[in-house]
């Protein structure tokens, strides 16, 4: 378990900030995370919240351990790492129940300090980012935020694609029963994807495509391509009903009714390659995995 329970004993009475500060030794940015993310509890278990003041003998901070499952860097240097993720591993953990997530890697690799410098989905693979250092931090995340790279994915798309598509409608929260869900709005935030067929399969009426997102939104190349007829293989969320979306989300929906409802184990879009230039260094990296 990723998050564990680290006790901590006190004898000032003072509210929870300045008790964390001044005489437990946490920064003053460490300690505002901690109690923003619910994370400082009192020895009843309670939930410590801004200005509060503890009572008793000590308080209780929820604490990211990351562990290893064999999951490795594949490329390295002193500022940033590139993980090349399996699908159906989370980024980050969602809850302090979740077991196992790749930023576990990322601080068991590198500890605190590292961090993701973007998010890809749970059932995407393939690249991902990681600063190792506050400097980097800024930079890279910064670098995302500009869109001053270049990252191309893989996706197998229902239908026949057979010309380049370049699709730009907004993007916004759909607002229905499944809350992560996004859809086509006209009054939207501006999106922009380019989508290149390579190859399409006759038997299965399935088109591989590669899909470039020059904006970053929310399930941005699933909700275009769904959007347009073409929803990507296994999604279980666009091009579902919601009582399939809502077991999917709520993981109560099994494998056999997955395969069986969807017909994939998994959402078919791969992080394929990734380009940036930092230091007045051009990178390039491609990911090793295939559907």
């Amino acid at each position: 378990m990723p998050f564990l329970l680290k006790k901590y004993h006190f004898k000032t009475t003072q509210k929870i900030q300045f008790l964390l500060q001044n005489e437990l030794g946490f920064e003053r940015s460490i300690a505002q995370r901690l109690l923003s993310k619910g994370r400082v509890f009192d020895q009843c278990g309670k939930n410590l919240l801004y200005g509060e003041i503890p009572i008793g003998e000590y308080i209780e901070v929820a604490t990211f351990e990351g562990i290893s499952r064999g999951l490795k860097p594949m490329f390295v240097s002193d500022d940033f790492a590139i993980f090349d993720k399996p699908s159906g591993l989370p980024v980050h953990p969602v809850s302090r129940k979740t077991e196992y997530s790749l930023l576990d890697e990322i601080r068991f690799h590198f500890g605190e300090d590292a961090n993701l410098a973007h998010r890809i989905d749970q059932e995407t693979s393939g690249l991902v980012l990681v600063v190792r250092n506050k400097v980097s931090d800024v930079a890279l995340k910064e670098m995302f935020v500009n869109k001053d790279y270049d990252k191309n994915y893989l996706a197998i798309a229902k239908g026949k694609i057979d010309k380049e598509i370049i699709i730009d409608t907004p993007i916004d929260r759909e607002n229905g029963k499944i809350g992560v869900r996004m859809a086509v709005k006209d009054d939207g935030k501006e999106s922009l994807t380019i989508i290149t067929p390579l190859t399409y399969d006759e038997i299965k009426n399935q088109t591989l495509v590669s899909a470039n997102p020059k904006t970053g939104r929310q399930h941005q190349i699933r909700v275009h391509l769904h959007s347009i007829g073409h929803t990507i293989v296994g999604d279980p969320i666009y091009g579902v009903c919601d009582e399939v979306a809502d077991s999917y989300l709520c993981k109560t929906l099994s494998s056999d009714d997955r395969m069986m409802i969807i017909g994939e184990s998994r959402l078919m879009l791969h992080a394929y390659s990734l380009e940036f230039s930092f230091k007045e260094i051009n990178y390039k990296f491609v990911s090793k995995q295939n559907f």
